[in-house]
């Protein structure tokens, strides 16, 4: 590619990283469309979408970490729960057919979205619940389920983990977005990008473009999260649902 796209590529990948660093999830509702526009077939640009994201995790780590905001129990719920649940998801979506499925997880993201602006105070201070017993197997079967969709499907799964860690474990939304955008941004795309890598094929000539993107998006988003609070990051998801819901329905 010239100089153009790839500048055009970088533009792209910032501002989706940037909108889904700040609210939680949602780059694929930007990035992925734009790499089949601009001509890569589906599993193609999943795949590169999926390598891509791994530095959004990366950005938004750089500035997470200074907060110090991370519970050992959310994480190791997120890795262990989460994590096979991906590489399940990954090695469906090559052989099923997924509008089915967007359709249904459009109606899901809307329905978050709609759930989110329904409960003004939801999110908006911490009181931790669910960490032990049947409270802790229920959410990670939870976790497990929205792996899988992370795994098969790129727009929004984030939004889902986000939404989960608040509403059954009792986060904030600063906390839920920082556990989301590191552990599941790093660990459960990196997998994801790891075992659609293994079985196809990554278009590496995009890649630095969209690693830049994504990891300057990353940092920005988690940035402006930490700067604005809760209510506006809470706004910032609920926006973000909505749009990606609509784009999945519509496809």
């Amino acid at each position: 590619m010239d100089l153009i796209h790839q500048l055009l590529l970088f533009v792209i990948s910032l501002a989706a990283n940037t909108f889904s660093a700040f609210s939680g999830g949602g780059a694929g509702l930007i990035q992925l469309p734009a790499l089949l526009f601009l001509g890569l077939p589906f599993p193609l640009a999943l795949a590169t979408h999926k390598v891509a994201t791994v530095a959004l995790g990366m950005g938004a780590t750089a500035k997470h970490i200074k907060a110090r905001r991370f519970d050992r129990q959310l994480i190791g719920s997120l890795l262990l729960a989460g994590l096979p649940g991906v590489v399940i998801g990954a090695l469906v979506i090559i052989r099923v057919p997924g509008r089915w499925a967007e359709i249904a997880l459009g109606f899901l993201t809307v329905a978050l979205g709609l759930y989110s602006v329904l409960h003004p105070q939801l999110g908006q201070r911490a009181a931790a619940q669910h960490r032990e017993g049947w409270g802790l197997l229920v959410g990670a079967v939870g976790l497990f389920l929205i792996g899988v969709l992370n795994g098969s499907l790129t727009s929004g799964t984030g939004l889902f983990a986000t939404l989960w860690l608040i509403r059954w474990y009792g986060t904030d939304y600063l906390t839920a977005v920082a556990h989301t955008l590191v552990f599941v941004g790093l660990a459960w795309n990196g997998t994801g990008a790891l075992t659609l890598g293994m079985m196809g094929n990554i278009y590496w000539p995009w890649l630095p473009a969209l690693l830049l993107g994504s990891l300057g998006g990353g940092y920005l988003g988690a940035m402006l999260a930490v700067r604005s609070g809760n209510r506006w990051i809470k706004h910032g998801f609920e926006l973000v649902t909505l749009l990606v819901g609509i784009k999945l329905l519509l496809g």
